[in-house]
């Protein structure tokens, strides 16, 4: 079995930063894409940041320049640098990896989520 278990979820001003980690655990052999996704209420699911274990990087336009991803391949851990928050970016934030596990399977898996709060 594989989990991905995030953290670094909170409340903060408009203006202020947070970091958001996700780390994955179990019968692992690889962790290839990671990324994150965020929902908003009534709103669909949407992609904000993506990294493979080479190191690439894609961004949603509307966190450009404001949000950094990057992983620890070493302890298949992902985290999203959040700087420059706005209200807008209010959403409960998912952790996303495709994983080959031992048995060679290579599925999805998602994490349960962590909500981010931005204050006016």
């Amino acid at each position: 079995q594989v989990q991905l278990v995030e953290s670094g979820g909170g409340l903060v001003q408009a203006g202020g930063s947070l970091r958001l980690s996700c780390a994955a655990s179990g019968s692992i052999l690889s962790t290839n894409a990671m990324g994150w996704y965020r929902q908003a209420p009534g709103k669909q699911r949407e992609l904000v940041a993506g990294i493979v274990s080479g190191g690439s990087t894609n961004y949603a336009d509307f966190v450009k320049g404001r949000f950094t991803i990057a992983r620890d391949n070493a302890k298949n851990t992902v985290y999203l640098q959040m700087n420059s928050l706005k209200p807008e970016d209010t959403a409960v934030y998912y952790c996303n990896a495709l994983i080959t596990s031992l048995g060679l399977k290579k599925e999805v898996y998602w994490g349960q989520g962590t909500q981010v709060t931005v204050s006016s």
